[in-house]
């Protein structure tokens, strides 16, 4: 199997299916990058260890900060305690919560970051509002502004216009402005 292949089967598995954590298996949430594939992550109930991220996601489904999975113990382990079977997105985490297998200690986090969400779609929708309301479309005091090039002024009037007009020629095209 190539590795394209591979990696699509890989995506496919992990934004297509729907799972449950098993007996042993349990929910964290990622809170930071070890490197060498290994996440420092927290339980409902505080506990911080590390797990690894097995070779099938390597290089073809990242996480960060704050993701949620589904990891498996590893018995032997001392400083590595588990491994990651799933990792889970906003529809899976949504599923879980109606099947209710969420953990109740990351059930605060969820309404918290609910609520700084609607907070922020609230205040995107009042902006539109605003936008849509004002009179000047031509507003650009929002446009990233490149430090790294000279300011140049540009004003359109009607001297300027006439002027240019006055300078071409019969043939249509343009001569030097006497100075």
């Amino acid at each position: 199997m190539s590795q394209a292949t591979k990696r699509k089967h890989v995506v496919k598995e992990v934004l297509g299916d729907f799972i449950t954590p098993t007996e042993n298996q349990q929910i964290v949430k990622v809170i930071g990058s070890r490197g060498n594939n290994l996440h420092e992550t927290v339980t409902a109930q505080g506990e911080t260890f590390l797990v690894s991220m097995p070779t099938k996601f390597r290089k073809n489904i990242w996480i960060k900060r704050g993701d949620y999975v589904i990891v498996d113990p590893i018995e032997e382990g001392e400083k590595v305690k588990a491994e990651i079977s799933f990792i889970l997105y906003k529809d899976h985490i949504q599923y879980l919560q109606k099947q209710q297998l969420w953990p109740e200690g990351f059930m605060a986090e969820q309404s918290a970051q609910d609520k700084t969400s609607r907070k922020e779609e609230e205040a995107k929708e009042k902006d539109e509002d605003e936008d849509e309301c004002s009179d000047s479309e031509d507003d650009e005091s929002d446009l990233f502004v490149n430090t790294n090039r000279c300011n140049y002024q540009y004003s359109e009037s009607e001297e300027e216009d006439s002027e240019e007009e006055e300078e071409r020629t019969e043939n249509g095209s343009w001569r030097q402005p006497s100075l």
